[in-house]
């Protein structure tokens, strides 16, 4: 097929179909565990025991069916204060549960850290869940955690958020959007391929960037299930829909008081834009941030093809929460 007939097979998804590339493509994209099996993973990888301390699960947050937490709490429960680590599960919004990240958690328990893996609302074809509601689950769960931490011997005294695609968005929009509420302060943020930002122009993985009619519609109705908003294609077009989307744009929250933030992303990603990141690192260079961009230039959204950048990143993960939330 000639190079001119490829290009005229790629069209923007049309509006009827933007839920369900809101349910289908970003489910596909990762898992929060990312399926490191490299030798140097397991020192980041734990299998739960007793040893490590005390698991509690299933712990309530709000009256919905999935607002539920499980807590890691270090063995060593004699110090004054601790920090918590939230990492927030992946699954495109749709799917996934806490307990993917087990191993992640405990490795953070083992380290010293309670450590925290929260449940929101998944989005169906049944539900009005968003990105947006999504975030405000995470919100209304943290004090609750930080309460529950306390009566069971362990005064939180700081935090960090974290969580890989859906959970790495929703990690950014804590950090970032919800600082100033937070009951604690947050001494740092790493995630992973979280999308951070909501441009058409950005998201020609989905030919949203066509600046077509059909490009619009799809554009109105995958940002409007994201958003949890109406969207219209003149709202595209004309860019108006950017105000409705800014409360589910990390990026635009970024200030100078934003906390240091390690971010991961593969520059060949189908299922977040790679080309939206640069909103973002834009937005920590003007704001004097401590960040550090990880480009996994072989890799998608599992950065699968990348072993050496993946490893750094998380040996920077390790030394920024010495660095900013020692033990």
């Amino acid at each position: 097929m000639s190079k001119v007939n490829k290009e005229k097979k790629v069209r923007a998804v049309p509006v009827g179909i933007g839920i369900l590339v809101f349910v289908a493509a970003f489910i596909g994209g990762v898992v929060s565990k990312f399926a490191i099996t490299p030798s140097w993973a397991k020192e980041y990888s734990v299998d739960w025991s007793d040893d490590l301390g005390t698991l509690k699960t299933d712990i309530s947050y709000g009256d919905g069916e999935a607002n539920k937490f499980d807590l890691y709490l270090p063995k060593d429960n004699s110090k004054d204060s601790y920090g918590l680590v939230v990492y927030l599960h992946a699954g495109g919004f749709t799917s996934g549960d806490k307990a993917d990240d087990k191993k992640m958690l405990s490795w953070l328990c083992q380290k010293g850290y309670v450590a925290c893996g929260i449940n929101y609302t998944l989005r169906t074809d049944t539900n009005n869940a968003s990105v947006l509601t999504q975030s405000n689950e995470i919100k209304a769960a943290v004090p609750v955690v930080i309460e529950e931490a306390k009566k069971l011997g362990y005064n939180v005294r700081e935090m960090t958020m974290s969580g890989g695609s859906a959970g790495g968005c929703l990690a950014m929009l804590y950090a970032y959007r919800d600082a100033a509420e937070a009951p604690v302060p947050i001494k740092l943020l790493f995630e992973m391929v979280g999308p951070s930002s909501f441009y058409a122009e950005d998201w020609g993985i989905y030919g949203l960037d066509r600046d077509t009619d059909d490009s619009r519609k799809a554009a109105a109705g995958l940002f409007g299930v994201m958003g949890g908003v109406e969207l219209t294609p003149e709202m595209i077009k004309d860019g108006s829909y950017q105000e409705l989307m800014k409360p589910i744009s990390a990026f635009r929250f970024v200030n100078e008081n934003t906390c240091p933030s390690l971010l991961l992303y593969g520059t060949h990603d189908k299922v977040q834009p790679w080309n939206g990141v640069r909103h973002l690192v834009k937005a920590l260079e003007d704001n004097g941030v401590d960040y550090k961009l990880f480009e996994a230039t072989h890799s998608g959204h599992g950065v699968q093809n990348d072993n050496a950048v993946m490893k750094a990143y998380m040996e920077t993960v390790d030394e920024y929460l010495d660095k900013y939330m020692p033990v």
